[in-house]
Order: C-alpha cells, then structure tokens, then sequence
C-alpha cells in the first residue's frame, strides 16, 4: 500500500492548524488576513458573493422563490388567504413578512421558539417592504370593509451562512414578483367570498427593493456582504436599501456609532448603488 505523500500530509497538518486558529483566536485570524487587504474566502472587502435566484419552485405557495447568496440560502412562500379588514382600514388588506431561522440552517441556532435574531430581521425586513411601498395594501381590497388578502410572505433559512436579510428580502421580493391571485369576487347577500379557478392575477407592485449590506470591523474595514464568521467581529452592520432604478429607500444601523460616520455611510451607499445596477437590476428582471 503506498504512503501518503508528504506534501500531502503538511498541507492537511498546515489546514487543521489553521481552522484551530481560526477557532481560538478569530478576530487575529481576521486581522491578518485585512492587513493583507484580503478576506479569508478570498473576496476584497467590497466584493459580493454570488447570487442565484429560481422562482416558482414551491407548487403549493400562491409564489415562491429560492435565494442562494454565497451558501447562504433561503426559501421563501407567500401563502394567500382571505380575512375581514380592520376597522380603521377598511379598504386596506395585509402583508406579513416573517423569517425563520431553524436549528437545522446552523449550529448557532437552538431548537424551539423563534430566537431574538429571528424576530428582529423580521422587524426589519417589514419595515424595508413598508418603507418601499412594494406592494400597496389597498390593491388586497377584495369588497371595502368586508373581504380583503392577507399575503403571508415567510422565509426559512435552509442554510446559515451569514447576511441572512440581504438574501431573505431578495428572496420575498422575487416571491411576490411571481405570486398570482384568484380573481375574487364577494357576495353581498350571502357575505361570502368566491374565487376563480381558472383566472388568476399577479399583484401590483410597486418598488422593488434590495438591500446591500456591509460590516464595520474595528472601525476601520468596511466588509461587503459580511459572512457568518466575520459578523460576531463587527462593531456595526449597515444596511442600505434601493429600489430597482437605484435610488436611496433606507438605511438601517446596528450596533456602535461608526467612526467618521457620514463619509463611512456616503460610501457604503455608493457601493449599494454600483453593486445593486451590476447584480439585482439583472437577477430581478429575469
């Protein structure tokens, strides 16, 4: 039988020393690689990982769509239901985004409840479609007062691997992009709702946002699309959102306040902007 060779043997010897480094001392090990003016998936500090977006993959949502940014992956269903309105918005219907992140996506995850990180990007990702008005909530108005949608948007992470609301909110709106509706009709005298098999509508939409999303670490390397082992670094996570023309939606901060903060958050909103037009513009209009 013949022996492994040595080279072999070094370069595994020199990788699990690495990965225990990596493990012992993370923010060093990043350090290093910064001061090389590289990252340790190789990427420069403005640059994205891949992405891929295929939609319609989920036959029994009303829409769907499945988002893979670097490994990174979410699948996200929008599942259509009909409800009475509320009383102060009568003619409004609803849109209730939710993200879930299972035990199984990671091993930072736990089993049970929704975790605290969970129901924040589901805060977040609400205000970005509000902030948007992607989709306005009196095209759901089925009858005024009696009948209306309520489209419940939800995404699972299926694999973790930091970024999750840059890859999640692209993967709702690619979800509502394809979602389409029964014609619905509403019967005044028996108060109930009946829906066509046959026609069937897709929503009208407005803006189309995407968020691009960028860390600070150590208050001076602004790192593009953040991974789940350079994210428990940063002193701040940056999220611009802009809609499919480009222009500025919001800007979402967590975390500490940037050093050099207007210049930090004017390039972070530029590098939005160039890599929205060079990677969204062509992923959204397929």
């Amino acid at each position: 039988m013949s022996q492994p060779s040595t080279s072999t043997s070094q370069t595994e010897q020199d990788a699990l020393r690495a990965a225990t480094f990596q493990r012992l001392h993370p923010k060093v090990y990043l350090e290093r690689f910064l001061a090389e003016n590289v990252r340790p998936d190789g990427r420069g500090f403005e640059e994205w990982r891949d992405v891929s977006v295929n939609v319609g993959s989920i036959s029994t949502a009303d829409g769907s769509a499945l988002v893979r940014l670097g490994d990174t992956t979410i699948v996200c269903g929008v599942k259509a239901e009909i409800a009475e309105p509320e009383l102060d918005s009568p003619g409004d219907g609803f849109l209730v985004p939710n993200l879930d992140l299972p035990a199984i996506c990671s091993p930072k995850f736990k089993p049970g409840p929704p975790t605290e990180e969970a129901q924040v990007l589901s805060d977040r990702l609400n205000e970005a479609l509000i902030a948007s008005g992607i989709l306005p909530t009196s095209s759901l108005c089925i009858a005024r007062g009696k009948a209306v949608w309520v489209l419940y948007v939800d995404a699972t992470c299926i694999n973790y691997d930091g970024n999750a609301f840059d890859a999640t909110l692209l993967a709702m709106v690619a979800a509502l992009k394809n979602t389409q509706l029964p014609e619905a009709t509403y019967d005044e005298e028996t108060g109930r709702t009946t829906c066509s098999r046959k026609v069937k509508q897709p929503l009208q939409l407005g803006r189309s946002p995407t968020s691009m999303s960028f860390g600070i670490f150590d208050s001076t390397h602004v790192l593009a699309d953040p991974t789940s082992f350079e994210e428990p670094l940063l002193d701040t996570t940056l999220s611009v959102v802009v809609d499919e023309n480009g222009d500025l939606v919001s800007v979402a901060q967590l975390g500490l306040t940037v050093v050099g903060g207007q210049d930090v958050l004017t390039q972070c909103i530029a590098t939005a902007k160039e890599n929205h037009s060079r990677i969204y513009s062509r992923i959204l209009n397929q």
